[in-house]
Formats: C-alpha cells, sequence, structure tokens
C-alpha cells in the first residue's frame, strides 16, 4: 500500500486531448492532437502528476463502436506523448440505450475509483474537461476543475483557460 498520496490531473479525452468530433471520435484517420497537448502533459509529468483519462464513450451504448477502438485512440494518444497517460478510465454508457450509471460524467465513479487505486489525494488533484459535467465530476470528487473554453463563454469550473497548455500553467502556478 501506498504510504504517500499522490497528486494526479484527471483529463477528459475528447475536447481536451484530441480535437472533438461531432460523430465521435474512434477511426484513428480522424485524431488530431491540438498543439500544446503534448507540451503540456510533459509539464505535467515532469511536475510529478499521474495524469489519468476520464471520458464519457457513449458511442459505445449507441452500437457505433467497441470498447477497443476507445482504446485504440489511447494507445495512438500514449505514442503522441511519450506514453505520458498513466490510465483510462471510460464510461460505455448512455441513459436513452444503456441506462443510467454512476460511472458517466457528471457522476464521479471514475475518478472516485482511480483515487482509491492510486491512493490520489483530491486536495492535490484536478480535473480538466470542456463541459459542465466534466466540472460536476470533478467537483463531486472533491478535486479542483478547470475547464476548458472559449474566452467567450460562461465557465463552471474553479480555473478557465483555453486549451490544456493553458491549463496546465494555472495548474503549475498553483503551488503544488
Amino acid at each position: 500500500m501506498l504510504s504517500t498520496k499522490t497528486k494526479c490531473v484527471f483529463l477528459d479525452r475528447d475536447g481536451v486531448l484530441n480535437v472533438d468530433r461531432p460523430d465521435y471520435l474512434y477511426n484513428l484517420e480522424h485524431l488530431i492532437i491540438p498543439e500544446g497537448v503534448v507540451e503540456a502533459l510533459t509539464l505535467l509529468k515532469q511536475a510529478g502528476y499521474l495524469l489519468i483519462v476520464i471520458t464519457n464513450q457513449a458511442g459505445i451504448a449507441k452500437g457505433l463502436y467497441t470498447a477497443n477502438e476507445v482504446y485504440a485512440v489511447h494507445n495512438e494518444l500514449q505514442k503522441a506523448s511519450g506514453n505520458a497517460l498513466d490510465d483510462v478510465y471510460f464510461s460505455p454508457y448512455h441513459p436513452a440505450y444503456s441506462g443510467s450509471s454512476l460511472s458517466r460524467k457528471p457522476g464521479s465513479l471514475m475518478l472516485e475509483k482511480a483515487i482509491s487505486k492510486y491512493n490520489i489525494d483530491p486536495e492535490q488533484s484536478w480535473m480538466v474537461g470542456d463541459r459542465d459535467g466534466d466540472m460536476k465530476a470533478g467537483k463531486n470528487a472533491g478535486v479542483r476543475t478547470i475547464h476548458i473554453v472559449p474566452e467567450t463563454e460562461i465557465s463552471e469550473g474553479d480555473y478557465r483557460a483555453v486549451n490544456l497548455f493553458e491549463a496546465a500553467g494555472i495548474i503549475l502556478n498553483a503551488g503544488n
């Protein structure tokens, strides 16, 4: 058992680590990693953060793609980032197709499972996402939140940033 608590940055996938698509990302040919993402992950890793992806993947419940395709995208993100990501948690549920699930954001079960597994200290940890549900999940798990939104949009986060690179600066300047 780990004796010291770990600090972590929980990362939404679509809209944070890759460009979001209106029709779901499951085809590797459609994977676009925005400028600054790899550098942000490297900086956070060097600062001692675990990096854990927390993503809803409702397309699985809708029968559009499989868990293997989610893992294939994750593997490509790993290659691009020099294996900076420590784990991936995804919720394959959608209320209209598979019923509700506490793992689906804004539920915080995926974060809570990771907090338990990796002995994460929520007070030193962050959730970075581009949707209100990401902010709610982070707050429900007791971590600080950074909302990736254009400067003109209202934010539900504790902090706001226009991209992951800016979010990494906020995290690193917070002194954890």
